[in-house]
């Protein structure tokens, strides 16, 4: 919701409207105009409404005015005041001179800034864009900006980025990125084909693409195909790489270790000599397994021995273990049983704790009024008394009697008026609220309608509530027949920041969460509600000068036909409640 004003300057809270997201433009596909380092990537600033010119980043220079080649001499009145070139974005000062935006902004920025033709005061406010200016040198005639290399096209110097994006003597970078050299448009094509180390290239053992700087590496690296010699120095010179593994396997001047090494054989050879190897040590072999076997099942004895014991205390580890499971678990239910009544008890303790402190305030309220109730109320017996006494006795009394029963009777007007004045007090601070919740209940709803109909009582203050006992202090504000937008048709609720004694003490502005709700009385109880978040910027949120600030809320928060069709009045009653989120109000 957003802040807005009634009629009546009242301000209100109306929902925000999404916008729609902003479509962007695809890219062209010519290579774009470069974006050098001392020119603006933005024509005018984004404040300014002739930005949507359609004029593409780096053709305005970055400082003072333009720098293009002009078929004809420029007038004086193109000229800037400051810089003596061409303007860009020219601005008009009061005295009638013209300065490119950047050397009028580097004037302005200089303390009492004066106009460096005429020596007259500048001000801020009243320098303005020449649009007409602007126009009529945009229409200039000039030479391309690629003209030192050849190109000899004449065109305005609006029409330059256009040109410049299909000029074929312009110069842009290598389309491939890598390539950090920079070329006319014209010899893109040549540079891709034969210049460009980044070009693409295959290679020609295994016809895999890559750029041309990776192909030397992805030969002596990697290629599958690429012929290498064994490093045995065997017959083979040349075979792919993807078969030197397996070829390392049967080349017969590789060195091997025999086949029966885990056994105990230590014999290290040739591959060609191992086949004599096994054939001569068959025997050796043989009693080498044989002795590691025997080793082997008497570990395996040994093994079974140690599994035996262990199997006959399994099944009474296993019942343990089963056992203090069930322990386990009959600890953690208590455990969390006991977790939930610590917490049960601990909220219980902290509501107590809250109740008895907002008690005992109250109690200290209700004895020093009751003791000033006490107090008028035997003063007023008092005067009565005296009254009586001095009616009977008036009665043949002079005019000195006369004065001093009317000055009794005025005392005893006084008293009456403080007592009213009390008991009034007295059933405010009874009804008020200090958790920042309003319950508010209106009585006689057909009657205070038609008032508010005939315009008698347009609205209705509810009694003050508060965040705490030295919160912020509020009220609610309604119109039954509607106010602003919901005149004669909705039923207008707002909310109201009062001024408070602890105000000095509570951070400004107000922003606590509003929630406005009118209650249903019915079994369904579809209560209907809106809620809101304070503007910081609005001044009805800020801390209090008057008794209270303007209504903040909302003029259409419920329909007429809506309140009095479902059951939301009862017994000529509504119930209207307002809660204030307190979760975060620091204490004062």
């Amino acid at each position: 919701m957003s802040a807005g004003r009634s009629a009546d300057g009242r301000e209100v809270q109306i929902p925000l409207q999404q916008v729609a997201p902003s479509l962007t433009t695809p890219l062209s596909v010519v290579p774009p105009i470069p974006q050098p380092s001392h020119r603006q990537a933005n024509p005018w600033p984004p404040s300014d409404p002739t930005a949507s010119q359609g004029v593409p980043a780096g053709f305005l220079p970055l400082h003072g005015g333009f720098r293009d080649h002009f078929v004809e001499t420029p007038e004086a009145k193109y000229c800037c005041e400051a810089c003596r070139l061409v303007l860009c974005q020219p601005r008009q000062t009061e005295c009638g001179h013209r300065f490119c935006q950047s050397c009028i902004k580097d004037i302005l920025s200089h303390p009492n800034p004066v106009c460096p033709a005429d020596m007259e005061p500048l001000f801020k406010d009243k320098i303005f864009r020449d649009v007409c200016c602007h126009r009529e040198i945009m229409a200039l005639k000039v030479y391309c900006r690629s003209e030192a290399n050849g190109c000899q096209e004449q065109m305005s110097l609006q029409q330059i980025p256009d040109h410049l994006n299909v000029c074929p003597f312009y110069e842009v970078p290598c389309p491939l990125g890598k390539c950090k050299e920079r070329m006319m448009r014209k010899e893109i094509p040549d540079h891709l084909s034969w210049k460009c180390k980044h070009r693409e290239t295959s290679c020609e053992f295994c016809m895999t693409k890559m750029p041309l700087t990776d192909l030397q590496k992805h030969k002596e690296t990697v290629c599958p195909a690429f012929p290498v010699s064994c490093p045995n120095h065997c017959t083979f010179s040349s075979l792919p790489r993807s078969e030197l593994s397996s070829h390392q396997h049967d080349c017969p001047k590789a060195q091997v270790s025999c086949q029966f090494h885990r056994y105990g054989c230590t014999f290290k050879g040739l591959n060609q000599d191992m086949r004599q190897h096994e054939s001569t040590f068959a025997a050796e072999h043989l009693r080498m397994m044989a002795s590691r076997n025997s080793t082997l099942e008497n570990k395996v004895e040994d093994i079974k021995g140690e599994l035996l014991e262990r199997y006959k205390v399994l099944p009474a580890l296993s019942s343990r273990l089963s056992e203090l499971e069930n322990q386990n678990d009959e600890l953690r239910e208590k455990n969390r049983q006991m977790e939930q009544k610590l917490a049960t008890m601990q909220k219980l303790m902290s509501s107590h704790s809250e109740k008895l402190l907002e008690v005992e305030l109250e109690l200290r309220s209700l004895r020093v009024l009751r003791d000033e109730v006490e107090n008028l109320r035997g003063t007023v017996e008092n005067v009565r008394t005296r009254l009586n006494a001095l009616e009977q006795g008036g009665r043949s009394g002079t005019g000195s009697t006369t004065h001093t029963l009317a000055s009794l009777e005025t005392q005893l007007s006084v008293h009456e008026i403080r007592l009213a004045d009390m008991d009034l007090r007295f059933q405010v601070l009874e009804t008020a609220s200090y958790n920042g919740t309003l319950i508010w209940k209106i009585r006689d709803y057909k009657r205070r309608k038609q008032e508010a109909v005939a315009a008698k009582t347009l609205s209705l203050y509810s009694q003050p509530f508060y965040t705490g006992y030295f919160g912020y202090k509020m009220c609610a504000r309604v119109y039954l027949n509607g106010d602003g937008m919901g005149k004669g048709t909705h039923l207008s609720l707002f909310f109201v920041v009062m001024r408070g004694e602890y105000d000095a003490l509570l951070p400004w502005p107000f922003k606590q969460k509003v929630t406005l709700m009118l209650m249903d009385q019915g079994p369904s109880r579809k209560h209907l509600g809106d809620a809101f978040k304070p503007d910081p910027n609005s001044s009805s949120f800020r801390r209090p000068a008057a008794e209270m600030n303007i209504a903040s809320g909302c003029p259409l928060f419920v329909s007429q036909s809506v309140l009095e069709t479902g059951s939301y009045i009862k017994d000529d009653t509504i119930f209207i409640k307002v809660t204030v989120d307190t979760s975060d109000l620091p204490d004062p």
